[in-house]
């Protein structure tokens, strides 16, 4: 089924009604008739996704060419990626799909899991708890909080290069930590850590420190040449990381798949462990990461190796569109 493009004029043109403490209603008006599409548009510091409930089947009522098209921020309804909550594997309580706006198909995404639980929670108008959700990374729980944010149990990190993927030669066991890496004639100081999805973190390049205000200008040449580097078989998320305290970081990151975003969750994650690793950061403290669209706040606990994330996630709008 062709997905047709979303009518210019009527997304300029429409109106969309929001009331403080309900679900938005809102209307895109389609090209050509087919049957509607119900969905929600949530973010997570900026990091924003759209969030359809196909709880009634274990496949996606959009495909990764139809997603392209809904996450046009011109053309479509605009957004980092088209997100799916689909019925539950096992013991969980519901099984989460995403497709980028790039039409590739990511394990996990920390900043949309949040939104998921969220969403599932507004639509079943349930009270704040604790979600078992099933994801191509595994089981993750997010927890919604009285306060409105949402606690993460993202499991724990996967250190051994071999399986973040990387062909990058490990420095600490078989880990890779602080390993040299050439781009564009300069030498990049790498740090490879999965979340359930690979990152590569960088807190120096050429012998100094990352300053994120100048490198922030290069980061639309600079992302793809490390996404597509031939050192990650599976591409890359990419994270720049300057170090504010040993408990205080600020980030820009480039997403596989995605591009430039405000946000990326499993990226402060992985961000927080590499600079652990890399002696920059103390895993006693909880770090606080400053991400282009809003804080989050990491942990890597001690007790049992999980990290935890907590961030918030609202809903920006409701509305319905054809297929």
């Amino acid at each position: 089924m062709s997905f047709p493009m979303l009518n210019k004029q009527a997304l300029l043109g429409r109106t969309c009604r929001f009331a403080v403490g309900k679900a938005p209603r809102a209307s895109i008006r389609p090209m050509a008739s087919a049957s509607p599409l119900t969905f929600s548009k949530y973010q997570g510091l900026g990091n924003d996704f759209i969030l359809i409930d196909n709880r009634h089947s274990s496949d996606p009522v959009v495909t990764p060419e139809q997603a392209v098209k809904i996450c046009d921020r011109n053309f479509g309804i605009g957004g980092d990626g088209v997100i799916f909550a689909l019925p539950p594997v096992g013991d969980t309580d519901l099984t989460m799909r995403i497709f980028n706006s790039d039409g590739s198909e990511p394990e996990m995404c920390g900043n949309g899991i949040r939104c998921l639980a969220k969403f599932v929670a507004d639509v079943d108008a349930a009270a704040p708890r604790k979600y078992k959700i099933h994801t191509l990374a595994g089981l993750i729980q997010p927890e919604l909080l009285a306060d409105g944010q949402v606690r993460v149990d993202m499991g724990e990190p996967i250190l051994e290069g071999a399986k973040v993927p990387t062909t990058l030669a490990p420095t600490q066991g078989s880990t890779v930590v602080s390993q040299d890496l050439a781009v564009e004639g300069r030498t990049y100081k790498v740090t490879c850590v999965s979340m359930g999805n690979p990152h590569a973190v960088i807190y120096s390049c050429d012998g100094n420190t990352i300053k994120i205000d100048d490198l922030d200008k290069e980061l639309a040449t600079l992302g793809p040449k490390f996404e597509r580097n031939t050192v990650f078989p599976a591409r890359t998320n990419t994270e720049f990381v300057e170090v504010v305290n040993p408990s205080h970081v600020r980030m820009v990151v480039w997403e596989r798949g995605a591009g430039r975003t405000l946000a990326c969750g499993t990226g402060a994650c992985a961000l927080v462990v590499a600079g652990i690793l890399e002696g920059r950061l103390e895993r006693e403290r909880i770090c606080r990461v400053d991400l282009p669209g809003g804080p989050l706040q990491i942990e890597w606990s001690m007790a049992d190796n999980h990290i935890y994330m907590t961030g918030p996630a609202e809903l920006v709008f409701s509305g319905t569109v054809r297929t």
